[in-house]
């Protein structure tokens, strides 16, 4: 039998039992959350962001409190713990926490930045919001959204548990209509960082572990029967069909639903079935394309009764022919960086509109018109202005090094993140590839679990690119590029350091390579450190000449691989990683930063640049 033969029948049997009890696992899950609302940016909302008071827990007190009483697991309530807001009612009763008196931080942001003392905390912290609402209709519905958590939420609100998220770097939301009150409201969230084995991403990581609610915290409001999700794109093979779907929620089965682009003077009627589902097409003569030379976005309206629901979608298509990638049905080299979700002058975690801006203004200075958003989804206004400022962009889930491949609880949290990634993202042109994983080693565990989330991510979105950052090795002299998932994704990627992991930089461009498979390569990751401002030759470690000749020389040998279609080198910019820790060089960052920590270009920048610039003149028709 051959190898091929024998990796395909144990892949089939592992794959089947990894579905079978993932899904076991996934069922009680999916009752803590309602399904994910999209496209908030445009609805009526509530903003509960600012000072949330909070009270740091590594022993987890909050579930007992001052008489010790046990948390009630099947109830899901106790009246002395932390999520209970108690307060004493005399003078003589003991209550050991006060929410009122606790200090504050601020909601979006990580704890790590805000507190010394919670540097480099890892553990638990109750944060906890009072408000009051009033209702802008009756018989509405009320929903509480969260753009992410990290690491993993418990949510109450007036002492009622809502449920539980895991992810640490993708939304959720419940309804709360049923608890909520006109005055006096509380919002408890149980916020845990701990970095687990069996977790997604897992414990061993090579960027700072921030703790805190680090994106939007919202209230929506919506009627009885709403507009829940609503995808619109280019329909795959086409360059003027629409293809479009809706979900409704709380629907009867009678709706009617109009999907209007004013622009071009399109409207279309289309009616739900009795789960609120429907799917459409529409022929859209005059279309103009997204591109990054050109990235145009057309107002969309879908409008359910009295509820409009608008976006701005641009209209693109994406698909691989032999060793090219097609960007609306030209070829196109993808130049590109490698984005960690930090703002690098500020040293936290990234989440406004302003941070997303500086980081791709820098990408776009750089010259490039693609950026790879590591390692984990990043905040939505990252993907909205990629898809204004004409950026075109692979989109990750964390899962991450040696995962824990064969635990199905493990997979049921990566098919659960990677499911809400693409929910929240697919209507964003600038979106061109999912990636399922990043340095991952090959074996059959490994192997069956991203072949689930492969075929999860082609049946959850088949108008988009799948890939995943692999692994080389060598062959004597030959660097090689075999790994089996290879077969199953569209494009080849993998990341390489030669000249600071291993190998000679002085011969790198004569370097031997054999990709063993034709479809397009993508070198997701190259790069080496260097400390802003060190000087010295060029065979000095940490010195910028150190790093602009790794630079030169190992773009002088990725030009040579057969099949090459785009780059994006490690890194945009320094960041914060609690592996690296070399005295008056890392001190605590990661310095493979073409910037700065203080926004300062390295000389790698302009070597990088200067290559992308000549890439560019040689042009193509799709940009």
């Amino acid at each position: 039998m051959s190898y091929r033969m024998s990796y395909r029948m144990s892949y089939q049997i592992l794959r089947s039992l990894m579905l079978l009890l993932a899904l076991l696992v996934l069922r009680p899950c999916q009752a803590l959350e309602q399904p994910l609302l999209t496209n908030l940016a445009n609805r009526q909302t509530i903003s509960l962001n600012g000072a949330w008071q909070a009270i740091v827990d590594p022993y987890e007190a909050g579930y007992y409190n001052y008489r010790r009483e046990p948390y009630d697991r099947q109830t899901q309530r106790s009246n002395s713990a932390f999520y209970s807001n108690h307060h004493a009612a005399d003078k003589a009763e003991l209550v050991e926490y006060d929410f009122d008196k606790s200090p504050t931080l601020n909601v979006p942001g990580d704890w790590n930045s805000q507190s010394e003392k919670l540097f480099y905390y890892e553990g638990n912290v109750w944060l906890k919001r009072s408000f009051d609402f009033s209702p802008s209709q009756q018989g509405g519905r009320i929903f509480i959204h969260f753009g992410a958590v990290s690491q993993r939420a418990e949510v109450y609100l007036n002492g009622t548990k809502l449920g539980v998220h895991d992810g640490g770097f993708t939304p959720f939301n419940f309804e709360v209509t049923a608890w909520l009150q006109p005055k006096g409201n509380f919002l408890v969230v149980k916020v845990d960082n701990i970095r687990r084995a069996e977790a997604v991403p897992t414990s061993s990581t090579d960027w700072w572990n921030y703790g805190g609610i680090t994106r939007d915290v919202t209230l929506i409001e919506e009627r009885k029967t709403f507009i829940e999700d609503h995808v619109l794109q280019l329909k795959p093979g086409t360059l003027q069909t629409l293809a479009g779907a809706i979900r409704l929620n709380g629907a009867t089965g009678s709706e009617r639903v109009t999907v209007s682009i004013p622009e071009l003077h399109l409207e279309r009627v289309v009616s739900v079935d009795r789960a609120g589902l429907a799917s459409y097409e529409i022929e859209a003569p005059g279309l103009s394309l997204w591109s990054p030379a050109r990235p145009k976005l057309y107002a969309v309206v879908v409008t359910l009764g009295a509820q409009a629901l608008r976006d701005a979608i641009g209209f693109r298509s994406i698909a691989t022919h032999g060793a090219e990638i097609l960007l609306n049905g030209q070829p196109i080299f993808l130049r590109g960086i490698s984005i960690h979700e930090e703002n690098a002058l500020q040293g936290r975690r990234a989440y406004s509109e302003a941070d997303a801006r500086q980081a791709l203004s820098w990408a776009k200075e750089l010259g490039c018109n693609y950026v790879r958003l590591a390692h984990y989804p990043h905040n939505e206004a990252m993907l909205r202005l990629a898809d204004q400022m004409g950026l075109m962009v692979w989109e990750e889930i964390p899962v991450y090094w040696t995962i824990a491949f064969s635990n199905p609880a493990t997979l049921a949290n990566a098919s659960e993140q990677l499911a809400a990634m693409i929910r929240r993202d697919r209507n964003r042109a600038s979106v061109i590839i999912w990636s399922v994983a990043n340095e991952t080693p090959p074996g059959a565990a490994r192997n069956a679990f991203l072949a689930h989330l492969i075929d999860q991510t082609r049946r959850q979105d088949p108008g988009r690119l799948v890939s995943a950052a692999l692994e080389t090795h060598q062959e004597g002299e030959v660097t090689v590029v075999s790994d089996p998932m290879g077969e199953l994704l569209d494009i080849v990627a993998f990341n390489q350091y030669r000249g600071w992991y291993g190998g000679s930089l002085d011969d790198a461009p004569q370097a031997r390579w054999e990709i063993r498979s034709d479809k397009p390569v993508l070198v997701s990751e190259f790069g080496g450190g260097a400390l802003q401002g060190l000087h010295g030759p060029r065979e000095q470690r940490w010195t910028e000449e150190y790093q602009a000749y790794l630079y030169q020389q190992n773009l002088a040998m990725l030009e040579k691989i057969p099949n090459l279609r785009g780059l994006s080198p490690w890194i945009l910019a320094d960041f914060r990683s609690p592996r690296r820790v070399l005295p008056g060089i890392q001190d605590g960052y990661n310095r493979k930063g073409l910037i700065s920590n203080q926004g300062i270009r390295k000389q790698a920048f302009f070597t990088l640049q200067d290559f992308y610039r000549k890439i560019a003149a040689r042009g193509s028709q799709a940009e």
